[in-house]
């Protein structure tokens, strides 16, 4: 396999490394938003959330959480923006599943997604199909 993160993992290629247990391993981006950025990410391979096993969801935001709080402090960001990336159309670049901590300061420029209000009956229509999923 030609995964990036898990070379990194298995100590083939160099990180800068913040955090690491059993099941993940946290480390600094390394084109990052703002200084502090960190990726955490599974020590199992998996592509995206939708084929990651439930213990390592839990094991990646458990530790989010610590991670988040480290780089917060650390870097006086005045929030975090917690991200996944899944598939290539949502901006996904590197195939192994992973979390952004990207640490958020009042008028850094950042802007997040634009909302768009619902058609009419847009809305009711696409909570029925999902709930029918």
């Amino acid at each position: 396999m030609d995964c990036l993160f898990c070379k990194i993992i298995e100590g083939k290629l160099p990180s800068a490394k913040i955090y690491e247990n059993e099941h993940v391993v946290a480390f600094l981006d390394i084109n990052p938003v703002h200084p502090g950025h960190t990726l955490v990410v599974p020590k199992h391979h998996s592509t995206s959330l939708f084929d990651m096993p439930d213990d390592d969801i839990a094991a990646v935001f458990h530790a989010a959480k610590k991670v988040a709080q480290a780089v917060k402090e650390a870097t006086s960001a005045g929030g975090i923006n917690v991200n996944m990336n899944n598939d290539k159309a949502a901006g996904q670049v590197v195939f192994h599943s992973h979390i952004h901590l990207i640490p958020r300061f009042e008028n850094d420029g950042l802007k997040l997604w634009p909302g768009r209000k619902y058609s009419e009956g847009q809305q009711a229509e696409i909570q029925k199909r999902i709930v029918g999923c």
